[in-house]
């Protein structure tokens, strides 16, 4: 296989990756926060209740999401393993693995919101009862996202790592990459440690910079061939 082959060859598997992340990225942004406020109302279980009784097709719209996200997210940390194993093997298997961590972690608030609509429709037990068990559920939803920042930015330090490495893509993208996974860790050990941070949210931007960022260089350019990173070594 001649190395212009093989560089068309990386190319379209770079493109296929950016499609499944800008997948992801597009059902992330519809069922994380477009409608899952619409049905999940933070500190009010009765409403949530009555939203998954009354709204049941946009509920389901919001699970059908989540299963999107799931599976987008999967195939996304798949893609990027084929991309980078043939020359960074350790960090891609670390890549794959951590974005697979992702996505089991999304399907448990698939899971969650699943059971929230069933009990919700159900005949079965008392007003209270459900209630009380919409709570929790939405409370699993909401923590099975928020921890999940742990591996949704240590996910990031592989693939930033790999960029700024390899030079087959522009390197402040790495940097800013895994300035956004320092961030995503940071955010959710100060969340979850109870200290009141105002600015808490802003320290993931830089993951969403560099995610979207990734995207569109997946997308457009795909991976920059052997002789263009030669010919900038050599300036």
């Amino acid at each position: 296989m001649t190395q212009n082959t093989e560089h068309k060859k990386l190319i379209k598997t770079a493109r296929i990756t950016g499609v499944w992340y800008l997948l992801m990225a597009i059902t992330g942004i519809l069922g994380f926060m477009v409608y899952h406020s619409q049905i999940f109302v933070s500190g009010n279980p009765e409403q949530t209740l009555a939203n998954l009784v009354e709204l049941e097709s946009k509920a389901r719209i919001r699970l059908l999401l989540e299963f999107a996200i799931v599976i987008s997210q999967a195939l996304t940390a798949v893609w990027f393993f084929k991309l980078f194993k043939d020359n960074y093997e350790w960090e891609a298997w670390t890549l794959g693995i951590w974005g697979i961590v992702n996505a089991l972690v999304i399907l448990i608030s698939a899971i969650s919101i699943a059971s929230a609509i069933g009990i919700a429709n159900s005949d079965l037990g008392a007003m209270e009862d459900k209630v009380l068990l919409i709570q929790m559920l939405h409370h699993i939803i909401s923590n099975a996202w928020g921890i999940g920042g742990l591996f949704f930015g240590l996910w990031l330090f592989p693939m930033g790592y790999i960029v700024i490495k390899s030079e087959r893509m522009p390197i402040w993208l790495g940097r800013v990459i895994v300035l956004g996974g320092i961030g995503y860790v940071i955010s959710t050990f100060i969340r979850y440690s109870g200290i009141e941070f105002s600015f808490n949210k802003y320290l993931m931007l830089p993951a969403t910079i560099g995610e979207f960022w990734m995207i569109g260089y997946l997308l457009i350019f795909g991976m920059r061939s052997n002789d263009i990173i030669n010919k900038k070594n050599l300036k």
